[in-house]
C-alpha cells in the first residue's frame, strides 16, 4: 500500500491512444507505475510518446528492452512493408507481432511480483482492432489464470487481476471516455509506419481506426498526419 492509501498498479503504456486512456482510468483508483517496452520495433516514436504521457501524469516510468526483432515475421519488427488501406479484421495482419502481449504481460508480471503489485492494466480491445488474437477476452482470462498459478506471491488470499477496461468498447467510446478524463491525445502515437519526423501515415490499420474513432466520437483529431 502506498503512502496515499491507494493501492499500486502497473499500466502497460505503449504511447498509443488506448494505453493513454487506460492510464487515466487507472489513476482514478490506483497509484500508477507505467511500464513500456523497447522491443525492437522499427520506429521509436511510441516510446517517446509513452515517456511524455508518464511525465505529464507525474508517475514512475519503467522502460524494458527486449528484442522481438530477432524472431521477425512482423511488419513492426522486420523489413516487411506495412499494409495500407486494407480491410481491417478480415484476417490477422502482418503487423501482428508474434506473442507480443504474452511477453509484455509476462515481464509486467515479473515486475509486479518483485514489487508486490497485484493489479495490472492493459489497453487491449476486441471491437475496433486489427484482429490480433492476443487482444481477446479469452487470452486475458487464460493469462490471468496462469499468472495466479505460476507466481509465488499469488499463493495466498490475494490474487493477480488483469484489468482491461477498454476490451468491450469501440474506438469512439474509448475516445469519449478519455476526453471526459482530459486525456491529452495530441501526445499519443498510434501509427505503424510514421515518417522520419514522426508524422502519421494516415493509411495503416492503426491510423484508420484512430481517424474513424475521432470522427465517430465527434472529437477533434489532434494527430499530425503526412
Amino acid at each position: 500500500m502506498s503512502s496515499n492509501n491507494k493501492k499500486q498498479c502497473l499500466v502497460l503504456l505503449s504511447g498509443g491512444l488506448d494505453s493513454a486512456t487506460v492510464l487515466n482510468i487507472a489513476l482514478q483508483e490506483f497509484e500508477v507505475i507505467a511500464i513500456s517496452f523497447d522491443y525492437g520495433q522499427r520506429h521509436k516514436f511510441e516510446i517517446s510518446a509513452a515517456k511524455q504521457i508518464a511525465k505529464e501524469a507525474k508517475i514512475p516510468f519503467k522502460l524494458i528492452k527486449i528484442d522481438l526483432g530477432q524472431f521477425g515475421n512482423s511488419a513492426l519488427t522486420d523489413n516487411i512493408e506495412v499494409p495500407k488501406n486494407q480491410e481491417i479484421g478480415k484476417e490477422i495482419p502482418i503487423t501482428y507481432v508474434p506473442v507480443r502481449n504474452t511477453i509484455f504481460l509476462s515481464y509486467a508480471l515479473a515486475f509486479a511480483e518483485v514489487n508486490n503489485i497485484f493489479d495490472i492494466f492493459i489497453g487491449v480491445n476486441a471491437l475496433d482492432y486489427s484482429g490480433y488474437p492476443d487482444c481477446r477476452p479469452e487470452f486475458i482470462e487464460a493469462f490471468e489464470k496462469m499468472a495466479n498459478e505460476a507466481t509465488k506471491f499469488s499463493q495466498g488470499e490475494q490474487k493477480i487481476k488483469i484489468h482491461t477496461p477498454l476490451i468491450n468498447l469501440t474506438k469512439a467510446e474509448i475516445i469519449i471516455e478519455g476526453s471526459k478524463l482530459n486525456v491529452n491525445y495530441a501526445i499519443t502515437h498510434s501509427c505503424y509506419d510514421p515518417s522520419a519526423d514522426g508524422l502519421s501515415c494516415g493509411a495503416c490499420d492503426a491510423c484508420i481506426l484512430r481517424k474513424e474513432g475521432f470522427k465517430a466520437a465527434g472529437v477533434m483529431d489532434p494527430t499530425r498526419y503526412i
